[in-house]
């Protein structure tokens, strides 16, 4: 078997498959499916400092080869999830890292406090995605001032592995990638969901609730790995890929392309045991292609 284990900004996982905040619930949901030990990490829901109820439904929308949503970041905050979730998490045999998300620099900050108290939880990752409330709901992401403004917030206010996820939907990613990393990010991840929309054309409206969502899934990859691609040579930090990732294969390609390590998302809604299956998959290739270490492929394109 070949070395499957990595290291992310002094954080060790077992080998590189995470599962995607947002399609893996709290991990527990996944437990009769596949063993958490198997995985690298887990990255729970999005969890915001006060609860949020989420857009009105319908909230997911097939589309070719993905899938739309605008669930809203439906949670019950970070102290529900720190006296009543975290327990249930702190045996598990895997890294438990939370997605934070807010609606200004200060607001992340405190959230991110609230995790940072968390023995157990080793890292965050930053939804940068989220609309700026004061800036007239502008994603903080889309703009270098607005991720690096956040960034600096939570890295004041937390002290451990700092993941920040990366918004698609701007015009250069590695710019925001190289912003969010002077300010102190230990690594970045990406992409997050392609804006997208879809219409049903008999009822004459949009299948989701608020018109827009995030677009998921096999259409977006090819997207995701090129952004990978820039980012990973823009930036000196580890670099996770994710957009798209249904087989071992997938997850190889965004490897090669510079990813450290990847997250599973869409597919968990598929089959609720792929996470194990790519890893599985991954060792499996890298036997038959006689590759020692996982590490040697990371970034060998060089294009």
């Amino acid at each position: 078997m070949a070395n499957l284990s990595i290291n992310i900004a002094g954080l060790s996982l077992r080998n590189p498959v995470m599962t995607a905040s947002g399609t893996f619930g709290y991990g527990l949901e996944f437990e009769d499916f596949v063993p958490m030990s198997k995985l690298g990490g887990i990255i729970v829901k999005g969890t915001t400092l006060l609860p949020r109820e989420g857009n009105d439904y319908p909230r997911m929308a097939e589309t070719a080869s993905g899938m739309l949503n605008c669930v809203g970041l439906q949670n019950k905050g970070a102290h529900y999830f720190a006296e009543h979730i975290y327990p249930q998490l702190c045996g598990m045999n895997t890294n438990v890292i939370v997605n934070v998300s807010g609606s200004s620099p200060e607001n992340y900050a405190e959230c991110a406090a609230v995790i940072d108290s968390l023995d157990k939880i080793p890292a965050i990752e930053l939804n940068i995605s989220c609309p700026n409330v004061k800036d007239g709901g502008m994603a903080f992401g889309v703009t270098c001032e607005g991720a690096a403004s956040v960034v600096k917030a939570v890295r004041r206010a937390y002290h451990k592995t700092l993941i920040v996820k990366l918004s698609p939907n701007v015009t250069n990613i590695a710019d925001i990638a190289r912003a969010v990393e002077a300010e102190g990010a230990d690594c970045v991840s990406l992409i997050n969901t392609l804006m997208g929309m879809s219409i049903d054309i008999e009822k004459r409206c949009p299948r989701l609730s608020i018109g827009t969502g995030g677009l998921s899934g096999p259409a977006i990859k090819p997207v995701a790995v090129r952004m990978v691609h820039q980012v990973a040579k823009a930036v000196k930090i580890p670099v996770i890929g994710l957009g798209g990732i249904m087989t071992a294969e997938d997850a190889i390609e965004f490897m090669m392309a510079g990813a450290t390590a990847v997250e599973v998302g869409t597919a968990n809604f598929i089959d609720p045991a792929v996470s194990g299956k790519i890893v599985d998959g991954i060792n499996s290739w890298l036997d038959a292609h006689s590759v020692r270490d996982i590490n040697e492929i990371v970034g060998i394109i060089n294009q």
